[in-house]
């Protein structure tokens, strides 16, 4: 059978506009240091009869926590695009941070997709250290092992296939389990990235975002997402306010874009 292309969207539902350049990077490739900020999205993937999510997001309680401007709930981002959660097949979740695996209990019906590598991650011996658990919420564990336990959750140890042509594949650094997602499009083999480059100046200068485990590892991601994206268009970062800028808009719906179209 013929690989189907998927229509790919990126949706934003949160920005933390109070952010510097030198806050992006681990080493700062030069000395200008400005205005950085920094959004958070979320993915939907959908075609051959699959309709699949890429990442859940934080609420409105971690958006105060933490001092994120919520712009939206992403179940409604989605709803923009005609999408309920009840119609969602799968969730994939590119690692366990509390900005991307949160509202994981409004998707009921779907199967989640993890790494083994991040499912022992978030639940082991790491969690000990507050410097390292701050960055996840206890109660989207919680809601991950409640699935596993539903029998809807889905392993991954590197390499594995979500929906016909579209695949998951391990690169760590930020976190050890960190998976990207490979789609095939109408334009060619797009990579959502996620926090293997926060910012396309991250892997197009090979300075890595501090908010890492293993450097080695994200520089050695950078490579390997390189190696699955057709080109460095089709890599779409995890955090970067010029992902709304590059892609076509989808009419009626702010803040969404797509990206199975040529960048404008």
């Amino acid at each position: 059978m013929q690989t189907p292309h998927y229509e790919v969207y990126a949706l934003r539902y949160g920005t933390l506009a109070a952010r510097h350049a030198h806050e992006n990077f681990l080493h700062a490739p030069d000395d200008h240091d400005g205005p950085m900020p920094l959004d958070y999205f979320i993915w939907l993937i959908r075609g051959g009869g699959r309709t699949i999510v890429v990442d859940t997001g934080f609420g409105e309680a971690g958006a105060a926590a933490r001092k994120r401007q919520y712009l939206c709930r992403p179940v409604e981002a989605l709803g923009r695009l005609g999408i309920t959660p009840e119609t969602v097949d799968d969730v994939v979740l590119s690692h366990m941070h509390y900005d991307h695996a949160g509202n994981m209990g409004a998707f009921g019906r779907a199967r989640f997709h993890v790494q083994d590598a991040e499912m022992a991650f978030c639940t082991g011996r790491c969690m000990c250290h507050e410097f390292i658990r701050h960055t996840m919420q206890v109660d989207d564990v919680l809601q991950a092992v409640r699935f596993l336990y539903a029998g809807q959750m889905r392993f991954h140890d590197g390499e594995g296939e979500v929906a016909p042509g579209i695949t998951v594949h391990r690169v760590g650094g930020h976190t050890p389990g960190l998976q990207v997602v490979r789609v095939p499009t109408r334009r060619g083999w797009v990579v959502l990235a996620s926090d293997a480059t926060h910012f396309w100046a991250n892997i197009r200068q090979r300075s890595p975002f501090p908010v890492v485990t293993d450097v080695a590892g994200m520089l050695e991601g950078y490579l390997k997402v390189e190696s699955l994206a057709d080109t460095p268009d089709h890599i779409i970062p995890g955090h970067d306010p010029l992902v709304l800028k590059r892609f076509p808009i989808v009419p009626g719906a702010t803040d969404v874009v797509q990206l199975h179209l040529d960048p404008v």
